[in-house]
């Protein structure tokens, strides 16, 4: 029989990926997290890391992310790994489950990494079937993260937010967006990353992620990578902001896999997405109190409303577009690694 968890949904607070080097810290600390997220793959097999998550699951909301399922192959899922699936979500009661929109698996064969689909309606027929497959397996509504992308198909008939839009209509299914990812994807393929975000159905999206990325140069040009291993940069910040003024706040992770620092690195990235979201939330607030702006909005920042005799002293979450880019202003915001395409 499977263990009975607290039913608390994901809050819209900010989360934190769990990573294996973390797991003896989370037990013994305990640390405030609104809620925690893992591979669904590190945990489909019996080891002491899912004994402990399954300690973990106890004191904190939890989110099941799949990397494996391809649900851009044309042979349809693999049985074996869906059969997984289903057992490890019986078993844990997560509160959100998501997989990528992606192919990484063809004729037996795996891939370690997840490749762009083209967009079109055979492609699309495709992964509507497999993700239908999926959440009648799971009886549950299953999330589509979006795709950091280096090269577009020619023969793609949609954007990738068109097809995300018409895959949530025939399936019914929700969109996890990534918002490092839609930035990634803009600056490499040359698209408006706020013009991605306005063609998906905003009541589908049920959860975000912020990542970090490197910057790359290719033959003397700029590629952005998506290597989760560094803080939340600035642009990642704005888009982030323009997200959340635009569809309101939804359950926000942090994620890092390459280069992991120290746990509280990660809740501090965490604390960052809250404070953001709620300064937002407070600058709207009082803006929609008041016939005449007290604000100014520029690109990638806030600057806080003012306090009066009327609103009293401005949190200091209200504040923090001023102080996010010093945190910044002391490193270089591009790095270059050695990666090859």
């Amino acid at each position: 029989m499977s263990k009975i968890f607290p039913s608390n949904p994901v809050p819209t607070a900010a989360g934190i990926g769990l990573r294996s080097q973390h797991i003896g810290e989370m037990l013994s600390r305990r640390p405030a997290a609104g809620w925690l997220e893992v591979h669904a793959e590190n945990y489909m097999g019996g080891s002491a890391a899912v004994d402990a998550l399954e300690r973990l699951r106890e004191s904190y909301p939890l989110s099941i992310h799949g990397v494996g399922l391809s649900l851009g192959s044309s042979s349809g899922l693999d049985r074996d790994h869906l059969e997984r699936m289903r057992k490890l979500c019986l078993r844990f009661q997560p509160s959100l489950v998501s997989e990528h929109l992606a192919w990484s698996a063809a004729d037996g064969a795996y891939l370690n990494d997840l490749l762009p689909l083209r967009y079109d309606t055979q492609a699309l027929a495709i992964v509507t079937a497999n993700v239908s497959r999926l959440q009648d397996t799971l009886q549950r509504r299953v999330y589509i993260e979006n795709l950091s992308a280096y090269v577009a198909f020619e023969g793609s008939t949609m954007t990738e937010a068109e097809f995300l839009a018409e895959l949530v209509r025939l399936t019914g299914c929700g969109l996890l967006l990534d918002i490092n990812n839609v930035h990634v994807s803009a600056c490499n393929l040359g698209f408006d990353s706020k013009a991605f975000i306005d063609q998906l159905p905003a009541c589908a999206i049920g959860e975000i992620h912020l990542a970090g990325h490197a910057i790359n140069e290719v033959e003397g040009d700029i590629v952005l990578i998506d290597d989760h291993g560094s803080r939340v940069p600035p642009t990642v910040w704005s888009l982030y902001a323009y997200a959340i003024r635009k569809i309101g706040r939804r359950p926000t992770l942090i994620e890092w896999d390459t280069d992991v620092p120290a746990l509280d690195v990660l809740l501090g990235e965490a604390m960052w997405a809250d404070m953001l979201a709620q300064s937002i939330a407070f600058e709207d607030r009082m803006l929609a109190e008041r016939p005449t702006p007290q604000s100014t909005r520029f690109e990638g920042m806030i600057l806080p409303l003012r306090a009066d005799s009327r609103t009293g002293p401005m949190p200091a979450l209200a504040a923090f577009a001023t102080i996010k880019p010093s945190v910044f202003a002391n490193r270089s915001s591009a790095r270059r690694v050695g990666h090859a395409l």
